[in-house]
């Protein structure tokens, strides 16, 4: 199968649909079917207003309409509901191409922590957006039943995995850090609520493993704490691997595969009990959840770090990704194939 992927989220950014989107386009490819990503890396783009590191797409229609040309493919998934992901519903809505969507941002949240826009308004907006989708893909059943509720269509589960071979027990990162070490791995923006870490009283060392636009301002505010910037390949797993206990503030993300990476490395977790956590986490067994982040990171520290590896090794990137081909909808009228 020839498969389109329009997404806005694309290298050299470093975010969860970005690592989601490589592992299913590998994966995709071993099993034989050709993969075509269109993102912001082909056009002329700006810096996101309050978030530089992502570039948004200028004038993107005609690219997408030669890529769409050319490729003549069986299936188009839209990813994001940015510059990109809206030229190509455009265009496909215009030439009666068949098309899913996924959903992998609490946008409406996020648009929410920066501007105070009532999130009703962007939630109508992204209903409007996912509307004509043959199938709506979200990542867990709180989303599904949350965008249920909200008055989305056609939504469909798509799970996610993790890369348990880089992401493993092992030896630590050399450091000094005073133990117990707890950290966060992630963007480091107002909406990963970082500050509700930062501000637990727990003994040891506090770690905030990433960048972002927050960074600056909670260095000032927590100067006890250590920042190590953003971390990929072994050095990411090594960090995973040199804490005691991952801490995961968030109450707006949609999965967190941050999660099952450090789960993955044998380190617990410990969560507020909201979506994301909710379907990733076993409480008790591979984190803690609770209200109460602080008795949660505590508690977490008495957890076996190979029962909670065990917990993550039961997601792949071989699943998800046979879940995500299920969900396609090929447009057998265009391309005369499966």
């Amino acid at each position: 199968m020839r498969i389109l992927l329009a997404t806005d989220a694309w290298t050299p950014q470093i975010n969860g649909v970005v690592v989601t989107f490589q592992h299913t386009r590998r994966e995709l490819e071993t099993l034989g079917h050709e993969v075509e990503v269109v993102g912001p890396d082909r056009f002329f783009s700006i810096p996101c207003p309050t978030y530089p590191e992502i570039r948004l797409a200028l004038n993107a229609a005609r690219g997408l309409a030669k890529a769409l040309e050319r490729v003549l493919p069986d299936a188009v998934h839209i990813a994001t509901e940015g510059p990109i992901g809206m030229a190509m519903r455009k265009l496909c809505l215009r030439r009666k191409v068949r098309f899913t969507t996924s959903y992998h941002t609490r946008f409406a949240e996020y648009v929410h922590a920066r501007t105070r826009l009532p999130t009703a308004i962007t939630y109508a907006w992204l209903r409007r957006f996912h509307a004509p989708a043959e199938a709506v893909m979200v990542p867990t059943a709180a989303i599904h039943e949350d965008l249920e509720r909200r008055g989305f269509a056609r939504l469909v589960r798509w799970s996610r995995g993790v890369d348990t071979t880089l992401f493993r027990p092992g030896s630590a990162t050399p450091n000094g850090w005073k133990r117990p070490v707890f950290m966060y791995v992630g963007r480091v923006a107002v909406e990963k609520n970082i500050g509700a870490f930062l501000a637990l009283d727990l003994p040891g060392t506090k770690i905030v493993v990433g960048d972002g636009p927050q960074r600056a301002s909670l260095e000032r505010r927590y100067p006890d704490a250590v920042f190590t910037g953003t971390k990929v390949g072994e050095e990411l797993a090594a960090h995973f691997r040199s804490a005691d206990v991952f801490v995961f503030p968030s109450r707006t993300d949609t999965f967190g595969l941050v999660l099952l990476e450090a789960m993955a490395s044998g380190t617990p977790v410990a969560a507020y009990p909201v979506p994301g956590p909710l379907d990733v986490v076993r409480h008790g067994e591979s984190g803690f959840l609770g209200d109460d982040l602080r008795a949660a990171a505590l508690a977490a520290l008495e957890l076996d770090r190979e029962a909670v590896r065990r917990h993550a090794l039961g997601f792949s990137w071989q699943r998800a990704t046979a879940e995500f081909l299920t969900h396609l909808r090929p447009d057998h009228a265009r391309s005369g194939s499966a």
